[in-house]
């Protein structure tokens, strides 16, 4: 069993991913890379959002 199996999963916030982003931005001088996690994040949190809207 794999850990990624195992572990509990939750789709991303939008809240998460800006906590991610600004924790990010302050440890580069205020910058975010393409590619990076926190770039992910906040896909996957807008990716989220709008599967949330769309449902409705």
């Amino acid at each position: 069993m794999s850990a990624k199996s195992s572990a509990r999963s939750s789709p991303m916030t939008t809240q998460a991913a800006a906590r991610i982003q600004s924790g990010t931005a302050k440890g580069n001088g205020g910058q975010i890379k393409v590619g990076s996690f926190a770039a992910r994040a906040q896909s996957a949190a807008a990716t989220n959002q709008g599967k949330a809207a769309g449902s409705k």
